[in-house]
């Protein structure tokens, strides 16, 4: 049984504690069955890697490090709330990132170039930056899914946050009854700002 792991990088309390609040006011807003993310575990996913063995945990983290170490600390913010595919059927609910985002697609790109010739090939979808809030379920109906995307549309976090990329974290993902439970394998700091 591998490990189910994926590389991403951690959010401050802060910005957790206001996915929360936005979490509850779009709850309250309609009767769409929705599953929501835990807010202790959002992230902000840059390569979804799936089932590693244990022993490639340290090979991993070395091609991590070696793209890392190319690559000073940045910073990012939380943006807008939207959803995918499109208002009229929604299915997923995010929140948008903003600030340095070239550094932060250059930062994803070479860890994708990094880690195909480990048998991670790279992803056929652009690298859209986000951070999930929700999964509407398949049973959710038409109507469901456009008051959804209404409700989102017209919704904003509390106050615009700005935090600081400083390092990335190869994690694994555990399934247990309460939902998945994200636990860190390693973390490899950024460059130093030269």
């Amino acid at each position: 049984m591998g490990l189910r792991s994926f590389i991403a990088i951690e959010l401050p309390g802060e910005l957790k504690q206001l996915l929360a609040e936005l979490q509850s006011k779009l709850k309250t807003g309609h009767q769409a069955p929705v599953k929501w993310t835990d807010p202790s575990g959002i992230h902000l996913t840059l390569k979804f890697l799936g089932d590693i063995s244990t022993d490639r945990v340290s090979e991993i983290t070395g091609a991590i490090t070696a793209v890392a170490a190319a690559y000073p600390a940045f910073s990012l913010e939380a943006g807008e709330p939207g959803v995918f595919p499109g208002r009229q059927r929604v299915q997923v609910i995010w929140v948008g990132i903003g600030g340095d985002t070239a550094a932060l697609g250059r930062l994803q790109r070479r860890l994708e170039e990094r880690l195909s010739p480990l048998g991670f090939p790279p992803e056929a979808r652009p690298f859209r930056p986000h951070l999930t809030l929700a999964r509407v379920r398949d049973q959710a109906s038409a109507a469901e899914r456009q008051q959804l995307g209404e409700l989102v549309a017209a919704s904003r976090l509390a106050a615009p946050v700005s935090f600081r990329v400083d390092s990335i974290c190869l994690m694994k993902s555990e399934l247990t009854r309460q939902g998945a439970v994200y636990r860190r394998m390693s973390v490899v700091s950024l460059a130093e700002n030269l």
